[in-house]
């Protein structure tokens, strides 16, 4: 059952939260009793978001933040403290993923730079302004959202090599932030039915039987792990990758099927 007072006090921004794994994580901590910025680029979807929650008697406000542009970081970051009173949890899920082309030296060097610059400086932008504020009230928190792309091979090479650097940008800046008071930690997420799979249910049943778990993740999965790791629960963790993959990265489930056993016949 939710806590609805594990983060009361708290204030909580999250980037790319217009929709997706970022609108749940903004339900999910203005259900444990915090007041949210609701950031994304899409002004109008961010505040539809907000105005949703804030209809369900929770204190959740709405901001535009390109995270490509330092000025609109900056500006969201102390809109949330001053929205929110303080500025204790950032999560950084903001991203862009560019379809590869099928030779990859036919890849643009524009859509590789875009990648990159939203995936991971973008988190890079969000938490150097945020931290003086994280660190100010003494339980600060960030919570990257990396990918399992990042991982292993699932294609996407910009994508995927922005989800492996915030993954070093996660470990690094914990080391710097521990000191300060504030813990830095990464979700790695699997599969995840969001409006990115509209259309595509006969693809996510054919990937769903390579999940041991059987079924790909929901936003609510993610959401979840992102409020531990924000949480006092998490009070002794930093620097670490939480992977929400239902077992993907850690069965070969195409092996196990391939290689069976004489005795399952």
């Amino acid at each position: 059952m939710t806590d609805t007072t594990r983060f009361a006090g708290h204030g909580v921004m999250i980037t790319g939260a217009a929709r997706g794994i970022g609108a749940a994580t903004a339900r999910r901590f203005a259900e444990e009793g915090a007041t949210v910025l609701v950031t994304d680029r899409d002004g109008p979807e961010a505040e539809e978001t907000a105005a949703r929650l804030r209809g369900e008697g929770h204190a959740v406000w709405a901001r535009v933040c390109d995270v490509s542009d330092r000025a609109s970081v900056e500006a969201a970051v102390a809109h949330a403290v001053d929205a929110c009173g303080s500025l204790d949890v950032l999560v950084n899920s903001a991203a862009s993923c560019t379809p590869d082309t099928p030779l990859f030296e036919d890849g643009p060097d524009e859509a590789w730079a875009r990648d990159l610059d939203i995936t991971l400086t973008g988190a890079y932008r969000c938490c150097r302004a945020a931290l003086p504020h994280l660190a100010a009230g003494g339980r600060g928190a960030v919570v990257n959202i990396g990918s399992v792309n990042g991982l292993q091979d699932f294609g996407n090479h910009a994508y995927s090599a922005a989800k492996a650097g915030l993954g070093s940008l996660t470990r690094t800046l914990a080391g710097h932030a521990a000191a300060r008071g504030v813990r830095v930690n990464l979700v790695t997420p699997g599969t995840v039915r969001t409006s990115a799979w509209e259309g595509r249910d006969e693809e996510l049943d054919e990937i769903r039987t390579l999940y041991p778990l059987g079924r790909v993740g929901e936003p609510e999965d993610v959401a979840a792990a992102v409020a531990f790791l924000a949480s006092r629960d998490a009070a002794w963790i930093t620097g670490t990758t939480l992977t929400v993959d239902g077992g993907l990265t850690a069965v070969n489930t195409g092996f196990r099927t391939a290689v069976r056993h004489p005795d399952d016949d």
